[in-house]
């Protein structure tokens, strides 16, 4: 009884949480509403300033060219008589009506640029009525010198107001826009400020959290586990108490209950227990780390692929987006900020891109399947020909062999390495990478060989070190990441990676991959067949037997042509011009030939 009245008092864990996660969630739903209603408005405002006012400055300005046309059109009439002059004027008629009857559309709810627009529509109406269709009608009946004795001074000054009152509606429709223009900005202004506040909650929110499960939960837990674990070393006798929420209370009286029994029944095998209890220990001390490696693990590529990824993404755009609104109207130094900030995030989001394919290597598999590398070479060669047409890199390869392994992963080791190679080159030399193979001892040997910088030996272990670089960013750009993901993939696969110091140009990565069986059995068939046509030829060639029936030595069989061999994996490769690569894989002038 006194265990469930416990548990009745105070509230439950679930019920705290669920209080504490509800204030949340209406703290954040009234954001987002204001956030939405913001949004909504500052995207009528948008649609203001580039459906309405835009619109409503082009055809002021066409107005303006159209009313110049027709007042050309007549005066050009009424000097020559010629019909033909008074098509523009005609057009330019017409034309107005549109643009009118179009601006006055644009321009509802914007009453001043209206009051302006009916104005301009009076003047022009009173100048047709008074000079132009006059002047016209005068032409017509009493020809041209009639016709320009109507265009006076007074008539030219009253054509003169027309176009002060299109530029005085070309200006209302300007303080139109640059109203409009200030409102975007501050609704703009206004949705980053919800949204600033918007992460506050979150955050406060979550500082809540893990304060209130620190309280509620963590120190109640090991307290809990606490004492737990005194019993579970011997001491049987220790009572039990819990604290917190009444589950926990609940929980510990429920497990001091089961102390007491098994305090009651164990007894007799303590000394035995003590044993297996140390040896317990010492297993669930390396399961519990091992758990926390790969929990540790898992929540980094968590984070990397969700929480680091989503406040850069949004820090990277608006950066971006300052550098292109404001692009050119700030200060040179300001400009300089902006482009560090947008580098900066971009150089972050490729370090956590590149830290998350570390960490997913040999974790996500699709199993191991038979690799054709001659395949993955020709993948490797087009991932990597924008760089190698850049550097005007060449790739060539030998015949390259079938191993067992993940082909995405044997992909990614490849390019690495080519990259790394057409990367690192010699400036005033054409970059050249040449990959080879061999069999050694059961392993195919696969070597990258290029005439780049080189490494110093001093160096060789430090460059498959994560984020190790022997060089500054600005010199040859990238995280540092590359060979160390090099050196897992080839661990992965049951290899090892190492550089070749005694190379006498450039640079030389070898790494080992298991080699097929039936790739083993082959090449020790092929050496035993050598060894047997080695014994037959040196027989043949002993000086002891005579001449032949035909009279040459039997030895002369010397001189026959040898038996074909299959090609050696570092013999020559054959190097083709780019008019005869298109069978053999050649990208952008550049050759990647199979030897």
């Amino acid at each position: 009884m006194g265990s469930v009245k416990a548990y009745q008092q105070g509230w439950t864990l679930r019920r705290r949480v669920v209080a504490l996660l509800g204030v949340v969630l209406v703290l954040l739903l009234g954001l987002a509403a204001a956030e939405a209603a913001v949004a909504a408005k500052n995207r009528q405002n948008i649609d203001a300033v580039l459906l309405k006012t835009g619109p409503l400055r082009v055809q002021a300005q066409e107005l303006m060219s159209v009313l110049l046309d027709q007042e050309t059109a007549v005066r050009g009439y009424a000097v020559n008589g010629d019909r033909n002059d008074l098509r523009p004027y005609q057009e330019g008629v017409r034309r107005e009506q549109d643009l009118i009857g179009s601006i006055r559309n644009l321009s509802a709810g914007y009453p001043d640029v209206r009051r302006q627009l009916d104005a301009v529509e009076r003047q022009t109406a009173q100048w047709r009525g008074q000079v132009a269709e006059p002047v016209i009608a005068t032409t017509e009946r009493s020809g041209p010198a009639a016709g320009q004795a109507l265009i006076t001074d007074q008539t030219r000054q009253q054509f003169d107001g027309i176009r002060a009152s299109i530029t005085t509606l070309q200006d209302e429709v300007l303080t139109v826009r640059q109203e409009t223009a200030a409102r975007v900005n501050t609704t703009s202004n206004t949705l980053v400020v919800l949204l600033i506040i918007a992460a506050l909650v979150v955050a406060v929110a979550g500082t809540v959290m893990l304060l209130s499960l620190d309280r509620i939960l963590i120190r109640p837990l090991a307290g809990l586990v606490s004492q737990v674990r005194e019993v579970a070393e011997g001491d049987y006798q220790h009572h039990i108490e819990g604290s917190g929420p009444p589950e926990f209370r609940r929980l510990a009286d429920d497990i001091d209950l089961m102390r007491q029994k098994i305090a009651q029944e164990l007894d007799e095998v303590r000394q035995a227990r003590e044993r297996i209890e140390w040896v317990n220990s010492q297993l669930q001390k390396q399961a519990e780390e091992l758990t926390r490696s790969n929990r540790d693990l898992e929540q980094f590529a968590y984070v990397a692929s969700h929480d680091l990824q989503e406040p850069l993404r949004k820090v990277a755009s608006f950066c971006q987006l300052l550098q292109r609104r404001y692009a050119g109207q700030l200060d040179e130094r300001a400009d300089q900020y902006i482009a560090f900030a947008v580098d900066g995030a971009q150089r972050m989001q490729r370090l956590i891109n590149d830290l998350l394919a570390f960490s997913r290597i040999g974790r996500l598999t699709t199993g191991f399947t038979e690799v054709d590398l001659n395949k993955v070479m020709g993948d490797v060669a087009g991932q990597t020909e924008a760089a190698r047409q850049y550097a005007d890199a060449e790739l060539t390869w030998d015949e390259m062999p079938t191993i067992r392994g993940e082909e995405p992963l044997l992909t990614n080791l490849l390019a690495n390495l080519v990259s790394n190679s057409v990367k690192f080159r010699r400036p005033d030399v054409t970059p050249k990478v040449h990959v080879s193979a061999r069999l050694v001892d059961g392993e195919w040997e696969i070597s990258c060989r290029d005439n780049g910088i080189g490494i110093e030996p001093e160096f060789a272990d430090k460059i498959f070190v994560i984020f190790q670089r022997l060089h500054s960013k600005d010199a040859y750009p990238g995280t540092g990441i590359g060979l160390a993901i090099v050196k897992k993939i080839v661990e992965y696969h049951g290899g090892r990676v190492w550089v070749d110091t005694g190379a006498e140009e450039g640079t030389t990565i070898r790494f080992t991959l298991p080699a097929l069986e039936a790739d083993v059995e082959a090449a020790r068939a092929a050496e035993q067949a050598e060894r047997a046509e080695a014994a037959e030829q040196a027989e043949a060639a002993d000086p002891v037997e005579g001449p032949t029936g035909d009279g040459t030595s039997t030895g002369e069989s010397a001189d026959a042509a040898p038996p074909e061999v299959a090609p050696q994996p570092d013999g020559p490769v054959r190097e083709e011009s780019p008019a005869r690569a298109d069978g053999h894989g050649t990208n952008g002038g550049m050759k990647e030939t199979v030897g």
